[in-house]
């Protein structure tokens, strides 16, 4: 055998180890979302209510690992939990160009429209929403029935949801999203799409919800393979974080964000329930 042929069967093995590693992140992208969990006391709910909500984020239409049909299965999944409230933490859509929000947006609302919370869905902005066209990413949510929160709040049940502007493209405003909530005189949850202003709020807003860090997206051995998208670093990077009395919930999303792949990161989606103060006696989670 030549050192020719040699040579362009080893660029072979190569170029097939690659193709299937590139194949295997994209399956592990595609894959069904995770479920996590998490039972919250939260103070001002009566004793012994419950409410169950099912927080996603980061569906990023318009990749090889989300199109229509991926969640349509997804949004199965989550009526499957019989939430009371759906929360998603922005990023609907993939990319920044501008426009991209009209021609991505039918398989986006014709999944979105399936979800059945008794208590309605709710939603924020991402910074891919604000770049590829916030106005038209608010119209197609609603025509999905999805109540979209700038800075604002909503009462749904026992409950209030604030719904701060994303911190990462300089959106939110904290304070008059919680003179909003404050105001109803009820307990509250915020949900956000970055989860860097956590450290911002006051000890009253005791649960934050958000996404927008993909849990990193790829992983080895601790590392994160993509740059990092939180100005904190790793604090907020993924899942249940404890800041004194306050929690912040952080998924790893559902779609992906610069390329299709995902590796030792699972897309995932919390199943996050409240319980009054007889309920239960702090915060339990899987991560």
């Amino acid at each position: 055998m030549t050192r020719a042929a040699k040579f362009l069967i080893i660029l072979s093995l190569i170029l097939a180890a690659a193709l299937a590693f590139a194949g295997a992140m994209l399956w592990q992208a595609r894959a069904d979302p995770v479920v996590r969990r998490a039972d919250v006391t939260l103070p001002g709910l009566a004793p012994g209510a419950r409410v169950r909500m099912v927080l996603l984020s980061d569906i990023h239409m318009g990749t090889l690992a989300m199109d229509g049909g991926r969640l349509h299965r997804i949004v199965e999944q989550v009526n499957a939990l019989h939430p009371d409230l759906v929360m998603i933490a922005g990023d609907f859509i993939f990319g920044n160009a501008p426009g991209s929000a009209d021609r991505l947006g039918a398989p986006l609302v014709g999944a979105l429209q399936a979800l059945r919370p008794h208590l309605g869905t709710v939603a924020v902005l991402g910074n891919h929403d604000h770049s590829t066209g916030p106005e038209q990413v608010r119209a197609l949510l609603k025509r999905a029935g999805v109540t979209v929160l700038d800075n604002a709040a909503t009462v749904r049940g026992p409950i209030v949801i604030g719904g701060i502007g994303d911190d990462y493209s300089h959106h939110a405003k904290i304070g008059p999203t919680l003179a909003a909530t404050r105001a109803t005189g009820r307990p509250f949850v915020l949900l956000t799409h970055s989860p860097d202003l956590a450290p911002q709020l006051p000890p009253d807003a005791r649960l934050l919800l958000a996404g927008h860090t993909h849990c990193g997206q790829g992983m080895i051995r601790g590392h994160v393979l993509a740059p990092e998208v939180s100005h904190r670093g790793s604090r907020y990077r993924c899942g249940l974080v404890r800041d004194g009395a306050r929690t912040v919930i952080v998924t790893a999303g559902l779609g992906t964000s610069g390329v299709p792949f995902r590796f030792n990161v699972p897309p995932d989606m919390w199943l996050v329930t409240l319980n009054g103060p007889e309920s239960d006696a702090g915060v339990a989670g899987e991560r």
